[in-house]
């Protein structure tokens, strides 16, 4: 069976949506979809001869700071999906080099995707990385001063929040600048409100010093995302580490990235720290040099935030 590759129209919004629900339990992927108003021409299906879609990858157009800290224009990958009668005739390579055409044609510096399954990436010219989190077991409660208050972030919370982590991440590589639609569509979707972030205050000021998002993921407390000050850092890994305790849980795992400020803190959270490496992220030079490319996947205190993801 040939399939023509070609861009998506609005009319076949109801299809794709139909081909994710069957792939993914991730209802919220049409919604990241709408937040590009370029989506249909950044959106590569491959069409059956019934007129039917049999795979799509979708080019989500995305600035992301190098290894300097510069914002480049980098054209991330996702929402890749194979219905799976169609599997195994080479539609997402096709696909791939549809989008990658489209990618550089828009100046994009480099590509960036997340995948568990990295073959047919890498033989289309993606190359792996390494990512690096901390984890352990989960520390007892330990005594001390009062630390900052701590309570769940509200909506009132969103300029400050996002504040923060515009400073924390200011000259970070692999962060992404993110805009009020990816704090109102983006990072809900990937962190959901089922475990609520946590915000810091500076009892004095009122001032919010730290925001965390800690997801509880079997009998782990996995930190996903972290912005503000150490003295934040700390107060939100204590106030993280008892509710993990109040919910039975028994391992901690930290993805913020290393820094002195961070080793300092951690012991709150969990004990017996150890580093784990894996390779879900994938890099593929377009406009840059592979080396700048490689250069800002891995600089020191590199992060792609989970809730950035495509």
């Amino acid at each position: 069976m040939t399939a023509v590759i070609r861009t998506a129209t609005a009319a076949d919004d109801p299809a794709l949506a139909a081909l994710w629900r069957r792939c993914f339990d991730a209802p919220h992927i049409a919604a990241l979809h709408a937040l590009d108003p370029e989506r249909h021409r950044h959106t590569f299906i491959a069409e059956n001869t019934e007129g039917g879609i049999d795979a799509v990858v979708v080019h989500v157009p995305r600035l992301i700071r190098d290894a300097h800290g510069t914002p480049q224009r980098v054209g991330g990958i996702g929402s890749v999906a194979t219905r799976p009668e169609a599997r195994g005739q080479g539609l997402i390579r096709r696909l791939l080099a549809a989008a990658e055409r489209t990618m550089t044609a828009e100046q994009c510096a480099w590509s960036l995707l997340f995948t568990g399954t990295p073959g047919v990436y890498r033989s289309s010219g993606w190359q792996e990385f390494a990512v690096t989190y901390t984890e352990g077991t989960l520390a007892p409660a330990a005594g001390g001063p009062d630390a900052l208050p701590v309570r769940e972030a509200t909506a009132r919370d969103a300029v400050e929040v996002a504040a923060l982590h515009h400073a924390y991440n200011a000259g970070r590589p692999l962060s992404s600048l993110r805009a009020p639609e990816d704090w109102a569509v983006r990072v809900p979707a990937w962190y959901g409100p089922a475990e609520p972030s946590l915000v810091a205050v500076d009892p004095a000021s009122g001032a919010l010093t730290g925001w965390i998002v800690a997801q509880h993921v079997g009998d782990c407390v996995d930190v996903r995302e972290f912005a503000g000050t150490a003295g934040g850092l700390g107060t939100l890994l204590t106030a993280v580490g008892a509710r993990a305790r109040a919910a039975g849980l028994t391992r901690a795992r930290v993805r913020i990235p290393g820094s002195p400020a961070v080793t300092a803190a951690l012991p709150v959270l969990l004990t017996d720290a150890r580093q784990t490496t894996e390779h879900t992220g994938m890099a593929r030079p377009l406009h840059a040099t592979p080396a700048s490319v490689r250069a800002t996947v891995t600089a020191p205190g590199a992060v792609h935030w989970y809730g950035d993801c495509f």
